[in-house]
């Protein structure tokens, strides 16, 4: 076995993941699947949201900088939302912001109830996964 974070597979990250947000969030692991939401399928608040980036920070010994991972202030600032609605160049800030999040359903709908269905269990995954890789050079 490989020492250091900058080995890790996608399954073993996909596994501490899982149990980072088990443990925030009280719930079962097998609730925890890759295309599940924080806030939809998981029940995560915004409260929760600090406790996940903190454990997440402690998993996996890097510092998350704050709106990193989530966006702060979406919902009050014009740029991102219009009339309850996210416009195409308010998602194209937040994907550039967020390469790790999943769009297609809010691109679908862009409704701004529907920003937590951008944080998938994967989208985590993946924004670990590019900390590791950034952490490595």
């Amino acid at each position: 076995m490989a020492k250091g974070n900058g080995s890790m597979t996608h399954d073993e990250i996909f596994a501490k993941v899982r149990t980072v947000l088990v443990d925030a969030l009280a719930v079962d692991e097998e609730e925890v699947t890759p295309e599940a939401t924080l806030t939809g399928d998981l029940g995560a608040e915004s409260i929760d949201f600090l406790d996940i980036v903190f454990k997440l920070e402690q998993a996996f010994k890097f510092k998350i900088g704050q709106g990193e991972l989530f966006p702060e202030n979406v919902q009050q600032d014009p740029k991102f939302v219009q009339d309850g609605k996210i416009p195409p160049q308010g998602i194209q800030a937040l994907k550039a912001r967020l390469p790790h999040a999943d769009f297609s359903k809010l691109e679908k709908d862009p409704q701004i109830g529907n920003v937590g269905e951008i944080f998938t269990v994967e989208a985590l995954v993946r924004f670990v996964e590019r900390k590791l890789g950034q952490a490595k050079g």
